[in-house]
């Protein structure tokens, strides 16, 4: 091939990945499969290692920048960024409208009302149609430029390609020259969920919300860890625009920036009055939690540009905009004590000991309080009247102390620099993605992380131990019957029935749970050994790749990374741990007591690309008439496929049983193919 057909293979494959991008993560509606895309992608790849000039800023291979940062360069904004004024009261929603009429006397108002993502407002700034500079809010007038980070959002277009057909009144068909939008990047809740799962095998601390995540991802100096996390994008309004005419509203803004590739908010409303701004916010709250992010308000913005503008702005809020703000559901109770949790890991986590109160819908006794920084940061003391909150699925959190209430009996929690369950020495280290601080108890023989990896052996989601819960897992290591995982293999009856509160029956139980743990398939092996990175969905995906044990510790990492969701910090994670000599002494015990090492998941890669699920992601949801979910989900992965616990734009199946809810509807509204009990036994063939 020429430089000259290169380039134009390029060109036309460059399109093509933005036009599939598009359709995938802005639109929800893929026009190719997974296989065909890479198919795609690596072409380009290989069209660039061969003429590196062919690379541009706008190349579907730019979304993951090169070195890292060393700090984020200022950017200045062209148009300032401004804040919105917040109210939670209904009042005040009536007397913002009030006062934007007095200032626009005698005119008719027409308003928008759209969710208020929560997020961190970023600035995007194209020429020519190129994606150049991204930057946050910042003070306003002055922000950080992030725009390697920003590459790497797959809703965010790198060049603006607007459609043929016209849907506002602006000259909709010419990319300005200069065009500035703003908007919100987010962590789906989807996301938020399986990263907070993922980081918490990995034994690093939880995330305390999506937009905590979202915040965090986005002050990485390293791009690569921003691609890992699941961000997405929405915009919503303008900065400065060259060489074309915007809209004159902004609803016919939103259909504008649309056009151009942008995600915009999934719904918005309109209103011609106070009191249908307020019906329209109601009518948001009523479905906000339907949504895929988090939703803390809603934003309530004059529609037309042109009186906008006639209004201007304080020196830090426009005039013609605010945000009402949902109250989340708090409670006020006392705090009692501070103590710390050790983990597998070794991590001393501060718990808020609390008077039991009931919010969001259940009693809480007990709330994290993450690390020390945060408690110092919220100045919290033991004895604190605190008020807690506990918004749709975030855990429990101390939100603020009620310090004007304090008697002066309250006290300073100091943080212990040692463990408080061997008394090692604790070192402070930063997690592997430079967040936070966090404690941890260095000895491999403490009594808390012995706990924590026997208790996650015996896990229902592990080896499926029954009774190897908490308070079994406690006297077992106190009375020195165990110190690892393999030693629980060697246990008698008597031993047991020594135990406080272990009769006979509950001995068996547990020793037969034991028992049947040796024939449970490979990938519970590796989850329960509680391998750094590996959960349960990385372990499935070795057993499928390996067809036993043996095969996967003699491979490297580079051979693993060959394997779909295996990356390189996995990959070297899995490597690094069968390196070491204390781990392959406890497979030599595991194997000498009988454990299976073979995997049932195991398929040939000739196998993987047949067959109606190979690469297919299926979601489970009801209740099947005659399978369980466990033989539906070995079935699906024995014949190549995954298992997800969410609907998504990338899930290919639903099979659906009886009493199927959201998940159902989400599938309706992506229009995601449902299978029932008897379609997917046609699909999927004899069972194997």
């Amino acid at each position: 091939m020429t430089f000259v057909e290169a380039q134009r293979r390029h060109a036309a494959l460059a399109e093509e990945l933005r036009r599939h991008d598009h359709a995938y993560y802005v639109l929800a509606a893929p026009t190719i499969s997974d296989a065909e895309y890479d198919r795609l992608y690596r072409e380009l790849l290989d069209l660039e290692q061969a003429h590196p000039s062919l690379v541009t800023a706008d190349s579907p291979s730019q979304r993951v920048g090169g070195a890292a940062l060393t700090a984020f360069a200022p950017v200045r904004h062209s148009v300032p960024m401004m804040s919105l004024d917040n109210t939670y009261s209904p009042e005040e929603v009536t007397a913002f409208v009030a006062r934007v009429q007095k200032g626009l006397p005698g005119e008719a108002l027409a308003w928008t009302v759209e969710p208020k993502v929560d997020g961190v407002a970023v600035t995007l700034r194209y020429e020519q149609g190129v994606f150049t500079v991204g930057a946050t809010r910042g003070d306003g007038t002055t922000g950080d430029n992030i725009t390697a980070n920003l590459r790497t959002l797959r809703s965010l277009p790198l060049r603006l390609t607007p459609s043929e057909t016209s849907g506002s009144s602006s000259d909709s068909g010419k990319v300005p020259s200069v065009l500035e939008v703003r908007g919100e990047v987010f962590m789906p809740l989807a996301g938020f969920r399986k990263l907070n799962a993922d980081r918490e095998a990995a034994g690093e601390e939880a995330f305390v919300n999506p937009r905590n995540s979202a915040a965090g991802s986005l002050k990485q100096l390293d791009p690569k860890l921003v691609a890992e996390r699941p961000l997405a994008l929405v915009v919503y309004g303008l900065g400065a625009v060259e060489g074309a005419v915007a809209p004159a509203t902004q609803s016919e803004l939103l259909v504008w920036l649309k056009q151009f590739g942008f995600p915009t908010p999934e719904r918005v409303w309109t209103a011609n009055s106070a009191e249908e701004i307020l019906q329209r916010i109601a009518e948001l709250d009523a479905v906000r939690r339907t949504f895929a992010y988090d939703t803390d308000g809603a934003v309530v913005k004059l529609d037309a540009l042109g009186q906008r503008d006639r209004l201007g702005a304080t020196a830090k809020a426009p005039r013609w905009a605010m945000a009402f703000k949902y109250a989340a559901e708090q409670a006020e109770t006392r705090l009692r004590a501070i103590t710390i949790q050790v983990g597998r890991t070794g991590a001393l986590t501060p718990v808020a000991e609390l008077d039991p109160v009931f919010v969001g819908g259940s009693t809480v006794s007990r709330a994290t309080l993450h690390n020390e920084e945060e408690i110092k940061r919220k100045d919290i003391r033991v004895g604190d009247l605190v008020v807690i909150e506990k918004a749709g699925e975030v855990i429990p959190a101390v939100v603020r102390v009620n310090a004007d209430r304090r008697t002066g009996a309250e006290t300073e929690f100091v943080f212990p620099t040692v463990c408080p369950e061997c008394g090692t020495q604790a070192t402070r280290e930063r997690t592997a993605a430079g967040e936070g601080a966090v404690w941890r108890c260095g000895n491999l023989d403490c009594p808390a992380k012995i706990r924590g990896r026997l208790e996650h052996w015996c896990h229902r989601g592990a080896m499926d131990i029954e009774g190897g819960g908490e308070v079994l897992v406690r006297q077992l290591v106190a009375a020195g019957l165990v110190r690892d995982v393999a030693d629980l293999y060697r246990l008698r009856r008597d031993e047991l029935c020594a135990l406080e509160r272990m009769g006979e029956k509950s001995a068996d139980n547990f020793l037969a749970g034991i028992q049947q743990s040796r024939e449970r398939d490979l990938w519970r092996l590796l989850f329960g050994l509680g391998i750094l990175h590996v959960g349960a969905g990385v372990a499935k995906a070795l057993a499928r790749a390996f067809p036993n044990l043996d095969e996967l510790a003699k491979s490297t990492a580079v051979e693993m990374t060959r394997i779909d969701d295996i990356g390189e910090v996995i990959a070297t994670s899995v490597e690094a741990w069968f390196a070491d000599p204390q781990n392959r002494e406890l497979i030599s015990r595991l194997r000498k007591a009988g454990l299976r090492f073979e995997s049932s998941t195991y398929t040939s890669a000739s196998a993987l690309q047949q067959g109606p699920f190979a690469g297919k992601t299926v979601v489970l949801t009801g209740t099947l008439p005659a399978l369980s979910r466990e033989e539906a989900t070995a079935w699906i992965e024995r014949l190549g496929g995954k298992v997800s616990s969410s609907v998504s734009k990338k899930t290919h199946y639903v099979l659906a049983g009886a009493e199927a809810g959201s998940k159902l509807e989400k599938a309706q509204q992506l229009g995601v193919p449902i299978l029932d009990e008897a379609a997917f036994r046609a699909l999927a063939g004899p069972p194997g």
